[in-house]
């Protein structure tokens, strides 16, 4: 692991600035626009908004989430000059808050809960003069992977260790839904998460087993564990030193193998063929080879298991085109599919066929709460490492803003199984 000399540098953030000939005052016509949107926004969803002169919006009441903004002008020109990225600034800049006894991710959720129809539905003709496209460099090549994957999970270690359970698992666990999610361990859900993928996969003694993205490791031990051989790629270099300080400690050095490399570099044959969210970074232009290369290297008889995070696909044609604060700030070149962009990529291009899939987005919702609430104790550590202020914020809003997506069901996760 390793800690950061320098604070970490971020993209730079749009200012507040008008975009148009001023009008009404000195306030730009898209500012206008973006405060009207707000405004009828705030209006029909269930939450309270204060601003510095007294007055208070929305369809909620005295219990309801509370968020406070702190300069509008500033807001709202943040989301004149692109909505989609606009708010998310606007709250690492400070320009709004969540209310003391509010929580973020609970005030975010009606909202996501209600994303479709707060824009109506001629509105979004206008898109095209408020949306940026995808930049070129965020292109999944084998370079431009390498880059947008370092750009997150290259951060350093020691941030994801301030919020992550002790397995440093970086994705969704699974919660026994036999019992309150609230009332269970993390490190166990994550190890039934775990479990249940090995178990998709048919994971047994001797597997010959491909992992797709290393992450920190718990996958290849925990197969490992079971008996099977595991090759596992990353293109993150801190994520493969420290995975390999894991399985050196876990005594299965000699069971897994992890590389740093391309999954398009992979060669060989494998019984199972495991991949947890690592789709999401894939791209839409690489769909196909991604799963054509996965097809390509499964043994006769071997199952494949993926966990995706999915979105509705009327959303995801609407939407992959454009830049958006996630892309921006947190993962370059990500796109999440939805499943019938899943299916039909793999009926298209394999000899595979989805043959199961299991929900549970609402885990990932409580997943996505206990490390907001671990990053925010501790804050001070991650400081220490060198993130700044609007770094934190960032990184809060990220966290609440992707439980959000999950509490409101608008986001699913799956765990899919695949066979010839």
């Amino acid at each position: 692991m390793s800690d950061l000399a320098e604070p970490v540098q971020l993209p730079e953030m749009a200012e507040p600035f008008c975009l148009r000939r001023p009008i009404l005052g000195g306030v730009c016509f898209l500012a206008s626009f973006a405060q009207f949107f707000v405004n009828q926004a705030v209006r029909r969803t269930p939450v309270q908004v204060s601003y510095p002169d007294g007055t208070v919006r929305g369809g909620g009441d005295a219990s309801s989430p509370r968020l406070e903004v702190v300069r509008p002008k500033a807001l709202h020109e943040r989301m004149g000059h692109n909505p989609k990225i606009g708010l998310g600034e606007a709250y690492m800049a400070g320009d709004w808050r969540v209310a003391d006894g509010s929580d973020l991710g609970e005030a975010l959720t009606p909202f996501a809960a209600r994303l479709t129809a707060l824009v109506p539905e001629p509105w979004w003709k206008l898109r095209i003069f408020v949306d940026t496209r995808i930049p070129h460099r965020h292109k999944n090549t084998p370079e431009g992977s390498r880059r947008n994957i370092g750009a997150h999970y290259d951060l350093s270690n020691d941030l994801f260790a301030t919020f992550l359970d002790p397995t440093m698992t970086y994705s969704s666990a699974m919660f026994d839904p036999q019992r309150p999610a609230a009332g269970q361990d993390l490190e166990q859900a994550q190890y039934r998460k775990l479990d249940a993928i090995l178990d998709q996969a048919g994971v047994t003694a001797g597997s010959r087993v491909l992992e797709i993205g290393t992450g920190w490791g718990a996958l290849a031990i925990r197969a490992a564990g079971r008996g099977a051989h595991v090759t596992t790629v990353t293109l993150s270099t801190e994520q493969l030193e420290m995975a390999q300080d894991r399985v050196d400690a876990a005594g299965v050095a000699d069971m897994v193998d992890i590389r740093l490399q391309d999954y398009r570099a992979v060669t060989g044959q494998f019984d199972a063929i495991v991949s947890v969210e690592m789709i999401e970074a894939v791209g839409e232009e690489f769909w196909p080879t991604y799963f054509s290369k996965i097809d390509s290297l499964l043994a006769p008889g071997g199952k494949v298991a993926i966990q995706a995070i999915l979105m509705p696909h009327q959303r995801m044609l609407a939407t992959r085109k454009s830049f958006g604060w996630i892309q921006k700030y947190i993962f370059p070149g990500g796109l999440i599919p939805s499943f019938e962009a899943i299916e039909n990529t793999v009926a298209a291009h394999t000899s595979l066929r989805v043959t199961q899939r299991h929900d549970f987005g609402q885990d990932y919702a409580e997943t996505l709460r206990r490390w907001r609430a671990s990053f925010t104790q501790h804050r001070q550590a991650v400081e220490q490492l060198g993130f700044d202020e609007t770094f934190m914020r960032m990184w809060e809003f990220y966290l609440a803003y992707c439980e959000a997506g999950f509490a409101s069901d608008y986001l699913q996760v799956s765990q899919i199984q695949m066979q010839r």
